[in-house]
């Protein structure tokens, strides 16, 4: 299930590029699927006895169906116009090789999506938006914070996710925001720049800090 999870991962980086999708699009479609749908198929599947066909088996086809469904429901969320099914099915049948999939597949595939995750589909502990909110604190508080490259987080955030070892020592949002700003600022800021002490930057309203360095 593996080479499973990467494959679907890979797919839905790739088809939120081709879908133009937004960032937050993007990493909430992530999060759902592989931090939260994947690791719930077996105790759901198991638990309740899923009969469905896209569920079993669970082939590369239909994972990636479900990669495109999770799409779809971030877009619904975030996006003012959501994606349409007929732009997705478009995408299905280009890049699907093994499977034509219908509309109403795609309805169905949205059910069991949910139904899987016992309809809880809240985004507000997406790691984006932990990520967007630590960078503006380093901003604010370091002159060398605008030097940040955020397409490099975003790089590095994705292959966090593609790396299933990685994602489960990052399992907490706010720790995969936090890693993914420190290396990206490790890899995009000049090193001249690095040689100043770290600031603490506060974490949330809790009592965990994070140090990033300061330039200052």
């Amino acid at each position: 299930m593996s080479d499973l999870r990467l494959l679907a991962v890979e797919f839905l980086i790739e088809s939120a590029h081709r879908l133009e999708a937004t960032p937050i699009v993007k990493y909430t479609a992530l999060s759902l699927l592989a931090d939260r749908f994947y690791p719930s198929l077996s105790r759901s599947v198991g638990q309740r006895k899923m009969g469905n066909w896209l569920l079993q088996p669970m082939t590369q086809s239909n994972l990636q169906l479900f990669a495109l469904v999770s799409i779809w429901i971030s877009s619904k969320i975030h996006d003012s116009c959501p994606l349409s099914v007929k732009s997705l099915k478009t995408l299905g049948d280009k890049s699907i090789k093994e499977q034509h999939f219908t509309a109403r597949d795609f309805l169905e595939a949205e059910v069991v999506f949910l139904q899987v995750l016992n309809y809880e589909i809240g985004a507000g502990n997406i790691a984006f938006v932990f990520l967007e909110e630590l960078l503006a604190q380093f901003r604010g508080v370091a002159k060398n914070g605008e030097l940040i490259d955020f397409e490099a987080c975003m790089d590095i955030m994705d292959l966090l996710y593609e790396k299933e070892e990685t994602s489960v020592l990052y399992s907490s949002p706010r720790t995969l925001a936090a890693s993914t700003l420190v290396a990206s600022y490790v890899i995009t800021v000049p090193v001249p720049t690095q040689r100043w002490r770290f600031p603490v930057l506060p974490w949330e309203s809790s009592s965990t800090y994070l140090l990033m360095p300061k330039f200052c």
